[in-house]
């Protein structure tokens, strides 16, 4: 018997989580956060928590790279794949996460990486449009199937709210297994 190795899954998946916002009540960060919550069995979702310790995106600076952006570099290479969810600012992606993407641009660690794309407010579509041109530019594999809006904004949970209401948990879960399957695609080729 012959087993297809799209579906093998012996080995843990990891996604490395970013998050646009640095609100301590974050709705993006509560959604990253549920997603780890229903997360299937061998994915590991881990939200990398120092965006706000980048400095500014400075081209004279960029080598050697602060630490808190070397550690960035270091987790998103070892990643399997990619969470990215950032309110809108102003009709376009939040500054944390624009300076966190121009960090990185340049070391491909994003190129032909699997990124969903979630965001908590169906408001949002300019960051949304804002985030995925950064993300193709950098050559990123947008999951379609596994990159979600969820009308979280207002609604007062947090993760484990989010991953209790039916509804969200399930879409959730549905956009989880759509980037692993995504990412099980891509192992040949990466």
């Amino acid at each position: 018997m012959t087993t297809d190795p799209r579906h093998h899954t012996d080995r843990h998946i990891d996604i490395v989580a970013l998050c646009g916002s640095l609100r301590a009540q974050s709705y993006n960060a509560a959604l990253l956060d549920a997603a780890a919550l229903v997360a299937p069995r061998g994915m590991r979702i881990a939200r990398f928590d120092r965006l706000g310790e980048f400095p500014l995106f400075n081209p004279d600076t960029e080598y050697p790279s602060p630490t808190a952006v070397r550690d960035l570099i270091d987790r998103v290479n070892a990643a399997d794949g990619l969470l990215i969810a950032s309110p809108e600012y102003a009709h376009g992606v939040t500054g944390v996460m624009k300076n966190a993407l121009d960090w990185i641009v340049g070391c491909e660690a994003v190129v032909y990486k699997p990124v969903a794309v979630l965001n908590a407010s169906p408001r949002a579509t300019h960051a949304d449009a804002a985030l995925r041109e950064t993300l193709s530019v950098m050559s990123a594999n947008i999951v379609e199937r596994a990159s979600i809006t969820l009308p979280i904004l207002g609604s007062q949970l947090d993760a484990t709210g989010i991953a209790a209401h039916p509804p969200f948990a399930s879409a959730l879960a549905d956009a989880l297994h759509a980037l692993r399957a995504a990412i099980q695609e891509a192992e040949p080729r990466r």
